[in-house]
């Protein structure tokens, strides 16, 4: 072989390479260089739960949250139509990870941190736990409950904050004594925690096994190292930002601004982290909502499942949801600058991620309006989804 030939062929053969990588790289963090073929099913889910804005607060052309209303939805899908379940807050929180709908002490917050009492499948709604009260009896199952069950899904909730004021709370598992007045209701100077945004706290399947529950419910620095492997990153990441970054506080008692200023700073900090962990590229998706609209006052609206039970007539106070907050949805499924004007709510999301898990549905997860994140949100890609039983 001559060597003006051999030299062709190398050059040809470097050449190739090139076009190669090109046509698998990407430029959007949340595309994976637009390759999901190694990772046809999501397997690890990650959500944010901010607090009480109105979705053209948040969203709209005069959003004081540049990164949340612009930048994200620009790498992935923006759900138009997103709603919260419940006014107050806690009734939302709980949904989302067990379908059950509020009472009158989770629309409360549950001040008062006492036992659900009563709990039995009601007649119009077999799913649901008729009684009253905050923390739910193991009987009443939630998606921790089925994670351990399955025994291969791993769960965590990262809680920013908790233990910052070890006299408040303990820096794991941290919730009041049953019984007992919440005292985290309010932010203090350098912890801004709160009970009341922390759902597992309301489940005694997982308050009760305080080994278990110490290693799953932690603060939210955890999540750093976490991130750094697939191997020690949870299948589903729910993580809640403290009083003065979830927008709940403004200005905060630390001086910061709080409201959505502070929520956008929150979210520069610890999205880019999660987009460019291993898990999230292999196999994620981010939901980045709020748990509700701004007050029962201003949108009490709802769609799709849920509604009223004999535990409360108006799951919003003075309608039957939690009003329109609309949702950001990031993944190496999703093309990016997607729009959705399909309506979903916290119901949806339980019954999307049992979906991507096959498990069964709970609670209003379980309605037939609690549809699945469909083909107008995965529109890079429609994961696969494993039987369910």
């Amino acid at each position: 072989m001559s060597l003006k030939i051999q030299a062709t062929r190398t050059l040809l053969t470097a050449l190739l390479g090139t076009l190669l990588l090109a046509a698998c790289g990407g430029s959007d963090p949340a595309s994976n260089g637009g390759n999901t073929s190694q990772a046809a099913k999501i397997g690890h889910v990650f959500v944010i739960v901010l607090e009480n804005k109105d979705f053209v607060d948040s969203f709209g052309p005069d959003s004081l949250a540049p990164y949340l209303a612009q930048t994200l939805p620009a790498q992935g899908a923006m759900l138009e139509n997103y709603y919260g379940v419940a006014h107050n807050s806690l009734g939302n929180y709980i949904a989302m990870i067990s379908g059950q709908g509020p009472n009158i002490a989770t629309q409360a917050d549950c001040i008062l941190f006492q036992d659900f009492v009563g709990a039995a499948p009601g007649t119009l709604h077999p799913t649901q736990a008729i009684g009253q009260g905050c923390v739910y009896p193991a009987s009443v199952p939630s998606l921790p409950d089925q994670f351990r069950e399955r025994g291969n899904l791993s769960w965590k909730g990262y809680m920013e904050d908790m233990g910052n004021d070890p006299a408040r709370e303990a820096a794991t598992c941290a919730h009041p004594s049953v019984n007992s007045v919440d005292g985290t209701q309010a932010a203090a100077e350098t912890d801004h925690y709160a009970t009341r945004h922390n759902p597992f706290m309301y489940f005694h399947s997982v308050i009760d096994d305080q080994a278990y529950c110490d290693e799953r419910v932690v603060n939210l620095e955890v999540l750093r190292d976490d991130l750094k492997q697939i191997a020690t990153t949870p299948n589903f990441s729910f993580i809640t930002p403290s009083l003065c970054h979830d927008g709940h506080d403004s200005p905060c008692v630390n001086g910061e601004a709080g409201g959505l200023v502070s929520s956008n700073e929150f979210l520069e900090t610890w999205v880019p982290q999660i987009l460019a962990s291993p898990a999230f590229k292999k196999d994620g998706l981010l939901v980045v909502t709020f748990d509700e609209a701004e007050n029962f006052t201003t949108d009490a609206s709802a769609c799709c499942s849920g509604g009223p039970t004999l535990n409360t007539p108006l799951p919003g106070i003075t309608g039957l949801g939690g009003g329109r907050v609309g949702a950001v949805l990031l993944s190496p499924f999703i093309e990016p600058g997607t729009v959705s004007q399909v309506e979903y709510n916290h119901y949806s999301f339980l019954h999307s991620v049992q979906d991507f898990f096959g498990l069964s549905y709970l609670g209003f997860a379980d309605d037939d309006a609690a549809t699945t994140f469909g083909a107008d949100v995965f529109t890079r890609q429609m994961p696969e989804l494993p039987p369910r039983p």
